[in-house]
């Protein structure tokens, strides 16, 4: 039996169907998993044990349609749903399931506040569109696989952060969704330990400005690796602190502790951290209290629409900071 699942991007979402990929590939008898995603992705799924074959939609999706239709799959499992899944669902012509993207009930909660929202995280639901065979979650969390034959050497980081270390993910797709520098240079102010900075070149200057103001304890990764090595220097962290974006999920499949910084978004849209049952790693929702704004966005935008900004200029650093410490210490 050959499955095509369809998740085009981003990273925490690609994370975030992991745990249906193994519980397919663990519960169906000789099923073979594919998985079509962006061609930027591919780092991502590469080295997954569970998938089969790999499949990359660059920017043409009518030869990626031709490619696909070579391939005699009986299902198509559809985790993204939109118009380019819904035109390869057509023109593959299988049955096609697909998971409870709830759209509505977002926009609803985000422009109207009205909650209809069921309490699923979105791993439960992508699990949930292959109810038909019968799957069932099994309750071990996220997965992140490097390509194989890749390494990363520590001695890429700084010797004064071989010992430990704190990761501060620092961008994020809109900028409601981000914390403003003088927030991070104030939190990174009261740790006073070693902290690695992780974006991409989009963040170079908001890193820039953290670093040279906290210059003893920063090291500003920013910039200077790509998302496997990035995802390499989470596995090395202590503790993860993170914006509502990708490698939040990615420290979640290493089951580190986490404190996620929450803006636009919410935890409501059940697309916070996401563990094995039983886990021990501690994680925090870092959110301002009494905010009726809040959620603003079902993704993030780039700017406040209140234009108070509240839901991150008003975050309590010496809360953040205390549940680093105590994150920290316990390990």
């Amino acid at each position: 039996m050959k499955f095509l699942v369809i998740r085009f991007s981003s990273i925490g979402d690609i994370v975030l169907t992991t745990p249906a990929l193994r519980c397919a590939k663990n519960q169906i008898s000789g099923v073979e998993i594919h998985f079509l995603t962006k061609l930027s992705m591919k780092d991502l799924v590469i080295g997954n044990p569970n998938i089969h074959q790999c499949h990359f939609l660059d920017n043409n999706i009518d030869l990626t349609i031709v490619a696909l239709k070579e391939i005699p799959f009986d299902y198509i499992i559809d985790l993204h749903q939109n118009i380019r899944s819904w035109k390869i669902r057509k023109a593959l012509g299988v049955p096609a399931f697909s998971y409870k993207k709830l759209s509505l009930q977002k926009w609803l909660l985000a422009k109207l506040h009205l909650n209809f929202l069921p309490k699923t995280h979105v791993c439960d639901r992508y699990i949930n569109a292959l109810q038909h065979f019968n799957i069932t979650n099994d309750g071990k969390g996220l997965d992140y696989f490097f390509p194989k034959d890749y390494s990363f050497k520590a001695a890429n980081l700084p010797t004064s952060h071989l010992a430990g270390f704190v990761a501060f993910v620092i961008g994020a797709s809109y900028f409601n969704k981000k914390m403003p520098v003088q927030k991070w240079i104030e939190l990174a102010k009261q740790l006073q330990k070693p902290i690695v900075l992780i974006g991409g070149k989009e963040d170079i200057t908001f890193a820039n400005e953290i670093a040279a103001a906290v210059p003893d304890y920063i090291y500003n990764a920013a910039g200077k690796y790509d998302l496997k090595e990035s995802a390499s220097i989470i596995q090395m962290a202590q503790v993860v602190v993170s914006h509502d974006t990708g490698f939040l999920h990615v420290a979640a499949a290493f089951n580190k502790p986490t404190i996620t910084i929450w803006g636009a978004t919410s935890p409501v849209l059940q697309f916070e951290a996401y563990y094995p049952a039983g886990a021990i790693s501690p994680h925090y929702n870092s959110i301002v209290p009494n905010l009726n704004c809040q959620p603003c966005s079902k993704q993030g935008e780039n700017k406040c629409p209140q234009g108070h900004f509240a839901c991150m200029r008003l975050q309590n650093i010496n809360t953040i900071a205390s549940k680093v410490t105590e994150y920290y210490k316990a390990l």
